[in-house]
């Protein structure tokens, strides 16, 4: 049986504050541990915050990712000094590893994965998936995971960010790190379940763009034109502006059908574009000539409005029970990093209050990172500027 601990804390020492993290989650016994997630923005050296896990549990399996910020029971902090964990006691559960995954390459890794993972652990019910941000087609990942585990399988988890530069992202496993690796763990505790739900607050406007010349996740032309010319003219941008420059206002919509739009509220799931090579776009999952795509504007009241409706309905599922854990992927897009609109504070606060029991936060890992894996329409779907909520409850 699986049991959950969490903690954050926004400390300029990695040593310092890998200690507080672990220690406060988990007590005097911080050695009795099996698994530990970290999740910490840039200004951290990622090796120190492995070895320090490692050092205070020598037999735990340690993995970590870079974000742009993190959410912990304890609050929001979107700082290049925070660190959060989520530790775990119990054996029921596996841990696979791939580096040197790319778009061009991710269905094939994916798969490799999740037959490694398989192997330790048949009786996976549910995967945490953490993957680079950068360069990689997200529903390629989805398709070989799926390969193996078959589509019944819950994919949640989150891809890994920079400080919204779309320069470069971390993943470390194996007491390494990495720039294009991914990991996955898979839960096959029998007595937990795991629900899944994702949000944006964006509108699409105006005319759309058309995908003229494509390939994998590879945009070549839009309109016609050569793809990132044509896209950061509309965005009143120069060419040579930086994916960084282009993702506050460059969310791309693509539309949904209207079953499928009905249950996510909205017409739209939206992409981000986190590289390109001069005028070719890197795209965050495959695309097919002839898809359209709306530019976006985010909707302030919608973001508190959709994301309300989803933890009610999240919470309304479960019957009066309450998660033993919560896994959060948040795009960073949505924070006070960008714009310093949203108060961010009180977004996590109406967030978390109804999973709340006798007025406590459950074990909590959220991060701000470059996209999310939640189920929509019945499938496991990646998503880009969402709010993505993972709720773990112990089973009647």
């Amino acid at each position: 049986m699986l049991n959950f601990y969490s903690a954050s804390t926004r400390i300029v020492n990695t040593q310092r504050g890998i200690t507080e993290c672990m220690e406060s989650a988990l007590g005097s016994s911080a050695t009795d541990c099996d698994l530990v997630i970290i999740r910490a923005s840039l200004g951290h050296d990622f090796k120190e915050l492995i070895d320090g896990a490692r050092l205070l549990a020598p037999t735990a399996t340690v993995v970590a990712a870079s974000c742009c910020g993190i959410v912990g029971k304890e609050g929001v902090s979107e700082t290049m000094k925070d660190i959060a964990v989520m530790a775990v006691r119990g054996t029921d559960f596996g841990v696979s590893w791939v580096n040197e995954i790319y778009g061009r390459n991710s269905y094939e890794k994916a798969k490799e994965m999740a037959e490694e993972l398989y192997r330790q652990q048949p009786g996976t019910r549910f995967i945490y998936f953490l993957a680079s941000g950068i360069d990689i087609a997200n529903d390629r990942c989805i398709e070989g995971i799926e390969s193996v585990f078959g589509p019944d399988v819950t994919i949640f988890g989150a891809t890994s960010a920079d400080n919204m530069k779309g320069v470069v992202s971390y993943q470390a496993v194996a007491g390494q790190v990495f720039e294009h690796a991914a990991f996955m763990i898979g839960f096959a505790d029998p007595t937990l379940e795991v629900n899944t739900q994702a949000t944006h607050g964006f509108v699409a406007i105006g005319e759309p763009f058309v995908v003229t010349r494509a390939e994998g996740h590879y945009i070549y032309e839009l309109n016609g034109k050569p793809a990132w010319t044509e896209f950061t003219r509309h965005l009143g941008l120069s060419p040579s502006a930086t994916c960084g420059d282009s993702i506050p206002i460059g969310a791309l919509a693509e539309k949904l059908s209207p079953e499928v739009a009905r249950e996510y509220g909205n017409q739209h799931i939206l992409r981000v574009v986190t590289r390109h090579e001069g005028d070719t776009m890197l795209y965050a999952t495959t695309i097919k000539t002839g898809t359209e795509l709306w530019l976006t504007v985010r909707d302030e009241p919608l973001i508190f409005n959709e994301m309300d409706r989803m933890v009610r309905e999240m919470d309304s599922k479960m019957g009066g029970r309450k998660p033993i854990a919560v896994f959060h992927a948040d795009c960073l897009a949505r924070g006070r990093f960008l714009f310093n609109r949203v108060l961010k504070e009180e977004l996590v606060s109406r967030m978390q209050f109804p999973f709340n029991s006798n007025g406590h936060c459950p074990p909590w890992l959220g991060m701000y990172g470059f996209g999310e894996f939640a189920r929509l329409g019945g499938k496991n779907t990646y998503h880009n500027y969402t709010t993505a909520l993972y709720t773990i409850y112990r089973k009647q």
